[in-house]
This record gives C-alpha cells, sequence and structure tokens, in this order.
C-alpha cells in the first residue's frame, strides 16, 4: 500500500498539479493518463523517489521495493549483458558468496563436534533456505527466459551492453526490473523501443505480475489488456477511474458532459448576479444588497474544464500532385548486412492509392525494405519508380535534417511558406504536442522524441504524393495519434507505414506486406482482414501463435509394473493433499491481507494505521508470507503436473 497526500508541483510559479491524493494497493493494475505536459512522467518519478514535490508527501511501508523504468535511458556499462542482468539478484549473489565462503570455512574445520562447527553448519541451511526462498537456484534459468521474452537471442548474452542501442539498454533494464519482482513497478512508455513478440511476452507477464503496476503508455491495447484503474492528471487534479483504458474515456465522455452543462447554468447565475450588483450599486437604499451579492459571488467556486482536445482540429495534407499509374516496382531486391541476408529476393509492384502495412517481428526487415523505397539505403536488385513521384518519409533519423539553430515555429514556417498551410501552422504545432512558449525553443535544444514529432509536423505542409511512415506513433500521446490518423484517412496519395499499432492501423491500409524468418508475404486487405484470416483477435495472438494445450491422460504401459503404479498413485493422492493444503493457506493470508487492504482503504482508518507501532511490519510480514507460500505451491503444482503427465 503506497499513499499520496496533498501532492503539489511548482514550475517558476506555475503549478503542474495542486494536492493531488490517490492510494496504490498491492495489486493494483493502473493506467496513468493525461495531456502531454500534465506532469505524468514527473509524478512516476516523485513515486520512486528520485524527484522531490514543492509539497506533500508520499507514504509507504518501510521495506516497500519500487522499480522504474523510464522512457530514455542510456547506460555506458563495460559489463556483458549477462553480467548487467545479473545486478538484480544483489541479494542473491551476497548469499552466494556467503555459503561459498562457509562452505570454505567448513572445509578446513576438523572439530566436527564443537558448537561453533554446529554453528557453521545452522549458519550455512539458514543461508541455503534464505537463498531457495529467494530463487537462488533458478536465478540463471530467470535470466534467459526474461532476456529472450524481450528479444535478445543467447549469442547476444556475452555482448557489452554499450554495444547495444538505447531501445535495447532499455530492455535490460527492464529485465533487470521484472527479475527483481519490486511491490510497484512504473513504467513510462515501456513499448516505445519493443516489437509485436516482445509486447505478447510483456503483456503476459505483467498479467500475471504479483504486485502494483503502474504505467504511461499510448499503446491503447496494451492498457486494456494489463490495466483495471485509470487516473488522469487533468486541470491541475486527478480523476480516479475504476476502468481501463477504452472505458475511461466513455466514462470521461459522460463527466465531461455533465460539467460543461453544469459549467453552462453556472454561467447563467454568475451572468444574472453580475447584472444585478451594476444595477444596484448606484442606488443607495440597494448598496448594501449589492455588497452581499459581490461577496456570495466571490465565494462562488468556478467549474473548470479542460482544455477541449486538439483531435476536433481539422488537419489535412496538401493536395498531393498526380502521380502515374505505378508508383514503384521492385523486382528481385535483397539486401544483406555483412553476411546476413536480411530481405531474401523478392518482387513487388505498388500501385496509386495503395496504403501498405508492413507488420511482422523486428530484425524480419521492416525498415530496412522501407528505407530501400525511400531511396536511403543501397539494395541488390532493380528498384523502378513512376512518373512524377514526390516522396515524403518519416524515419528517425529524419530529424537529423532539422536545422538546430531555428526556432520550432521558424523550422514550420520556412517549411510551411510556399504552401497554403502557412495559417495553420500553429494549430498543426499544438496538434503534435508544441504549444505556447514552446514553439520559440531551439531544434538543437530539443529531445529525440521532439526532433520526431517535429519532423512529422512538417510532413503535412508539403505536397506530398507517396507517403512512408516508420513507426511515427512510437513518441505521440492518444490524441496526436488520432490528429495524424484522420490526416492519413483523408489522405489522397499512396501509404506506407510500419507500425506494431493496430489500432492505428485499422482501417488506414488496404494491403499487409508480413515479414517472417521465411520471407515477406503479399496479403490483400487492411489489418483487420489479414488478422481474421488467422483466426487472431489481434497481433498478439497472431505473432505469438498460440496453440490450446490439453493435459493428457495419465496412461500406463503394458510392460509398466503394477507396483510402480501403485506407488506413483500414492505419490500423486500425497501432493494432491500438499497441493490443497498450501491453497488454503494461500486462500487464509489473502484474506488476511484484504481485511487490512480495506482498512488502509479508508482515509480516516489510514491515518490511525500508518502511526500504529509495527503495523506496516506486520503486514509486510504477512505478503513475505503469501509470496513464499505461492512458491511452495508452484513447485508442488509442478511436481504434481509432471507425475501425472
Amino acid at each position: 500500500m503506497i499513499g499520496v497526500s496533498n501532492l503539489s508541483v511548482v514550475y517558476g510559479g506555475k503549478p503542474l498539479f495542486e494536492n493531488i491524493s490517490f492510494l496504490i494497493n498491492r495489486d493494483d493494475r493502473i493506467g496513468l493518463t493525461g495531456r502531454n505536459g500534465a506532469g505524468k512522467s514527473t509524478l512516476l518519478k516523485i513515486i520512486k523517489g528520485i524527484q522531490k514535490p514543492t509539497s506533500g508527501e508520499v507514504s509507504m511501508p518501510r521495506d516497500a521495493t519500487i522499480g522504474y523504468l523510464p522512457q530514455e535511458f542510456h547506460n555506458t556499462s563495460s559489463l556483458t549483458v549477462i553480467e548487467e542482468t545479473r545486478k538484480a539478484f544483489e541479494k542473491i549473489i551476497e548469499l552466494e558468496q556467503k555459503i561459498e565462503n562457509i562452505q570454505e570455512q567448513l572445509t578446513l574445520r576438523t572439530d566436527y563436534e564443537s558448537d561453533s562447527y554446529m554453528q557453521l553448519i545452522e549458519q550455512m541451511n539458514d543461508a541455503q533456505h534464505h537463498f531457495q526462498v529467494l530463487g537462488g537456484y533458478e536465478m540463471e534459468e530467470k535470466m534467459e527466459r526474461i532476456l529472450k521474452g524481450l528479444g535478445f537471442e543467447v549469442s547476444d548474452f556475452n555482448r557489452k551492453v554499450s554495444e547495444f542501442s538505447g531501445g535495447w539498454q532499455m530492455r535490460i533494464e527492464l529485465a533487470k526490473i521484472l527479475l527483481q519482482q519490486p511491490d510497484l513497478i512504473l513504467l513510462d512508455e515501456p513499448t516505445n523501443h519493443l516489437d509485436i513478440e516482445s509486447i505478447i511476452w510483456l503483456e503476459d507477464f505483467l498479467i500475471n505480475y504479483r504486485g502494483a503496476i503502474m504505467m504511461i503508455s499510448h499503446d491503447r491495447t496494451f492498457l486494456d489488456k494489463i490495466t483495471k484503474r485509470t487516473l488522469e492528471i487533468t486541470n491541475g487534479g486527478i480523476e480516479d477511474y475504476k476502468a481501463p483504458y477504452s472505458k475511461y474515456l466513455e466514462l470521461r465522455k459522460e463527466r465531461r458532459e455533465k460539467l460543461e452543462s453544469a459549467a453552462r447554468n453556472q454561467e447563467k447565475q454568475i451572468a444574472q448576479m453580475e447584472r444585478n450588483i451594476e444595477r444596484f450599486r448606484a442606488k443607495a437604499s440597494k448598496a448594501s444588497f449589492a455588497q452581499s451579492l459581490i461577496k456570495k459571488l466571490d465565494k462562488i467556486e468556478r467549474i473548470e474544464l479542460d482544455v477541449e482536445d486538439v483531435s476536433k482540429i481539422n488537419i489535412r495534407f496538401p493536395e498531393p500532385p498526380r502521380a502515374g499509374k505505378v508508383i514503384v516496382t521492385g523486382e528481385n531486391i535483397q539486401k544483406f548486412y555483412g553476411e546476413k541476408q536480411v530481405i531474401r529476393p523478392m518482387s513487388f509492384s505498388i500501385d496509386r492509392g495503395d496504403r501498405i502495412a508492413f507488420v511482422g517481428k523486428n530484425g524480419m526487415g521492416k525498415t530496412t525494405l522501407s528505407r530501400i523505397i525511400a531511396k536511403d539505403l543501397d539494395y541488390e536488385g532493380k528498384l523502378e519508380y513512376g512518373h512524377n513521384i514526390h516522396l515524403g518519409y518519416f524515419a528517425q533519423h529524419q530529424a537529423n535534417k532539422l536545422h538546430g539553430e531555428n526556432t520550432i515555429l521558424k523550422e514550420m514556417e520556412e517549411a510551411a511558406y510556399t504552401s497554403d498551410k502557412f495559417t495553420q501552422v500553429r494549430s498543426i504545432l499544438g496538434a503534435f504536442l508544441f504549444s505556447g512558449e514552446d514553439v520559440e525553443k531551439k531544434i538543437k535544444v530539443l529531445s529525440g522524441g521532439e526532433k520526431a514529432r517535429l519532423s512529422l509536423a512538417k510532413l503535412l505542409l508539403e505536397p506530398l504524393n507517396f507517403l512512408i511512415l516508420d513507426e511515427p506513433t512510437n513518441h505521440l500521446d492518444m490524441i496526436s495519434k488520432d490528429v495524424l490518423k484522420n490526416a492519413l484517412l483523408n489522405f489522397e496519395g499512396t501509404l506506407i507505414v510500419v507500425s506494431h499499432d493496430r489500432d492505428f492501423l485499422k482501417g488506414l491500409t488496404n494491403k499487409t506486406f508480413e515479414f517472417t524468418k521465411e520471407g515477406i508475404k503479399q496479403h490483400l486487405g487492411d489489418v483487420t482482414e489479414f488478422l481474421a484470416k488467422r483466426n487472431a483477435e489481434n497481433f498478439r495472438e497472431f505473432e505469438l501463435n498460440k496453440e490450446k494445450k490439453t493435459t493428457p491422460a495419465i496412461s500406463y504401459t503394458e510392460n509398466e509394473p503394477v507396483e510402480k503404479h501403485k506407488n506413483r498413485d500414492k505419490e500423486i493422492r500425497k501432493l494432491k493433499n500438499q497441493v490443497s493444503q498450501a491453497e488454503k493457506k494461500i486462500q487464509e493470508l489473502e484474506t488476511q491481507i484484504k481485511a487490512l487492504d480495506d482498512q488502509l482503504q479508508d482515509p480516516e482508518q489510514y491515518k490511525k494505521l500508518i502511526n500504529q507501532p509495527g503495523f506496516f511490519e506486520g503486514y509486510e510480514e504477512k505478503k513475505q508470507k503469501l509470496d513464499i507460500a505461492m512458491e511452495t505451491w508452484e513447485k508442488l503444482l509442478s511436481e504434481l503436473e509432471k507425475l501425472e503427465s
């Protein structure tokens, strides 16, 4: 249980948020949302303890642990991937060293009957038991499983961390957090640097995680799968919705409609009071009445509405110049990086009006083929472009083409000078999260994400008839994604988009290029139709390609001795009884913890309990017992399943 109480943050005299309070319960799954600049990332940093609030506090049990994954991360470690990951097991490694030291002492001792020798034996037993409870014997297996789940190959384990890009270093940091199993995991845009397969794996891991999770994400499907609660930072306060993201949007819409109605009624009431004050102020007989109205008016608490969504801004691409019927054709296109073949020989034709989604796992060649078609990478084979092609290409490195000394506004105005979009420059910038004083920032001081958003905004100014977008939504919030998608839906040219965001792709394309280890397969229809052909609800199920497994019935071979049958049956009955007892113990502990959680949910009870000596120690002891009971149950269940199969 973590309590956020009356938290405020003020920058330059302006409040980011004021007096926000909420509780994070043991098993909460929270999505943190709000407009860009509302303070979402700041709030995560304060909860983690790496940033101080202006006022207010975050309270938690003394032994509570928090894991935090920031949006950007760079590690200059000289260690290998596996060595860096092993740092997650600091306590286990200390115990391992302690056990080795005791073993070394025992081998040198010959006083086997002495009290000191027996004390060493006891220390060894205690250390080994603690080592087992912490999962020391499964440490290597856990590291391998989680690193593989996040996309690393075994051959990567002994490579230096510094050899990897920032995105892959983020995966290493995420692996360490998952291995540490903290009481609360804080994630700031965790899917930005993950491919589909890794997102699937992480999603399944977090769904089954025993602990609290709080995340910021622009991946609607990811949020809906994992979260059960949504906190929105709005108007400097916080609104708590007991619902995942999509349901929160519905509830928020209903709430806004009610607030708008109440605000209109309040405005009418205020206007009437102001008119009465003006009427009566000049009359001596009504002066006291006017003064009472003024005091009453001052006491009215004004209803504030958050700023209207920029998604209502109708932004369109300029009308494209007419292109030929065929945009580009490729014949026996292939690409090698050294000895590794990324693109196998393939031929294709892209016609005017095609809207193509590139889908598949990272490393299969989606970005490579995008760059080849965009004339940004050499290749083998033959590529021919049609008549009058005006190409626009977006990728992360395109941000390097921006002019560092320009302000954001000047960069946009220069690009829009010869177009009919000059008057819309500020609206377009606002849609891509640049507003107010932000537009006067120089490009050289912008983050990578800000430069990427500016590059996207510039594409809306140019008269293009062929667009190639590689992961365009990685640095956009939900509203800006909707703005971009609406603009692309109305785009009259030809489109290629690389994305792992199903909600963004839905209805946007009419062809799908599927990138696999065997090569690139071409499909007609949009992403929804493509997935339907695979009987998959979404990309995650398609990529995972899950097969339903059934538990085989117990069978004995004719040659198996009858006595062995009996012994196995006896062992199965014994294990089933132990599993049942373990489940009862878990249920008892969960009931006790839930009762304490219910007390902590009550603000009045919470204030009393946090000052009660030994309360949180007892609370944490029950949680630790529950963790041990769960581990025991899992091991017993695993033994039972092996024996039954």
